[in-house]
């Protein structure tokens, strides 16, 4: 069996996101609204519905580093790709709020236990001095797979089964992609690496406020995600397939969060932060507000897939900083937090559409937006800890991958040159 080279793999592993992450989670919003004519569901309903992928997505993701330990990335990753071609299905077929629960819990599994099996699998597979590189290219993954849902909106509105038994058959192409590709192992590090140190209580506590501000992200984050489209075709009376701009404003100005993070990490996490959440709400105030105007409506759709993506690059990057040779907490911790803010503002957002209507109910979910953003001067300084004199090359996401082996004097440790590592 034949292992991909280092840029290959980015390659396949941004595939395997974007079915995972764009295809499987987060292109559920962009057909809502045929899915609550067809199956004639409340704002309510679909406010559970979609909070459930999001707690199942919790659970995976707490099981998924001893899966990928102990099964190895390969039957880890293919596992996530069997639970996101059954669910896809499911939703396919779903004649009811209780069948298509059941695919989208199935579909949150999926998300959960992927970026895991593909995290593993790259300390195997590429060298460390790549892993930042490979990492953004992966994670841009998310954005590509909103993209690829567009074309699905745009041709098969009316036909959104079709929709996800095509997305089905992706996923299946994927597990035979990953059977091929992806190695059995499980995550090894070098034997002459120091072991992690204990967590202190300042790292705890830093940790808590990284993890409350992901929390309320996802929360606000929420109403754009589930809610979007719905809104511009119910109060902006907007055919069902002009929705597909928004995501694919969504999708092509995610693609440059990975710069906006690597920004943050060389000057100042908390204002970076405070910036992209004051987008994130002021792209719900403009949806909110211009429902019925198509420029308007995917401007708001730039601003949120750019503020959106840059701050979960920023949260996994100070996560890894945070808890550095933690790689199973540091950026897992703030990922789940994110995910357990959308579940809970899902069915909040709901049930405000329901009673108050959508506009309000955005109103309300920006204003929250921008108060967290106020409090931002109370984001964790990971920088601190550092040297003064940092170089160009100690900052960016390859930085944080760095200091997470450190040898016995507390430097990022370095493999000998010109040997393979063998993690």
């Amino acid at each position: 069996m034949k292992f991909p080279s280092s840029t290959s793999f980015a390659l396949l592993g941004a595939a395997l996101i974007a079915i995972s992450y764009g295809l499987a989670r987060f292109a559920f919003g962009l057909f809502v609204p045929p899915i609550r004519a067809d199956l004639d569901l409340g704002a309510d309903v679909i406010g559970i519905i979609g909070a459930l992928p999001l707690i199942s997505f919790v659970f995976a993701t707490m099981v998924a580093p001893l899966s990928a330990n102990r099964l190895g990335a390969r039957n880890t990753a293919m596992a996530s790709g069997i639970f996101g071609a059954v669910g896809l299905a499911l939703i396919s077929q779903a004649v009811g709020a209780v069948s298509l629960g059941v695919g989208v819990v199935a579909c949150g599994i999926c998300t959960g236990l992927m970026m895991p099996a593909l995290t593993a699998a790259m300390q195997a597979l590429v060298r460390r001095s790549l892993h930042g590189r490979v990492s953004s290219v992966m994670n841009a993954g998310t954005s590509i797979g909103v993209v690829i849902a567009v074309p699905t909106i745009l041709f098969l509105a009316g036909a959104w089964r079709y929709a996800y038994a095509s997305f089905a058959v992706l996923a299946v192409i994927g597990v035979i992609a990953t059977w091929f590709f992806i190695p059995s192992v499980s995550r090894v590090v070098p034997a002459n690496a120091a072991p992690a140190q204990p967590i202190s209580t300042d790292q705890w506590w830093r940790l808590l406020r990284l993890s409350l501000f992901a929390f309320m992200m996802g929360f606000v984050s929420a109403a754009y995600w589930i809610f979007a489209p719905d809104l511009v075709v119910n109060l902006g009376a907007m055919p069902s397939d002009a929705t597909g701009w928004l995501w694919l404003g969504v999708g092509v100005a995610g693609l440059g969060g990975a710069v906006v993070a690597d920004l943050a990490d060389r000057n100042n996490s908390p204002i970076t932060q405070a910036l992209m959440l004051m987008m994130l709400a002021a792209s719900l105030a403009l949806l909110a507000a211009s429902p019925d105007n198509q420029l308007i409506s995917a401007f708001s759709a730039l601003v949120f897939g750019l503020a959106y993506m840059s701050l979960t690059g920023l949260y996994l990057m100070t996560g890894i900083r945070l808890l550095p040779g933690r790689l199973s907490m540091g950026p897992v911790l703030p990922f789940m937090a994110v995910s357990l803010g959308q579940a809970a503002g899902s069915p909040v957002v709901g049930m405000l559409v329901s009673e108050a209507g959508y506009a309000d109910a955005f109103a309300m979910f920006c204003a929250i937006g921008i108060v967290v953003a106020m409090l931002s001067p109370l984001y964790p300084r990971y920088l601190e800890y550092e040297p003064e004199e940092e170089t160009e090359e100690d900052t960016g996401l390859q930085a944080a991958y760095d200091y997470q082996l450190q040898d016995e004097e507390g430097e990022p440790y370095s493999p000998v040159t010109g040997k393979t590592e063998s993690y």
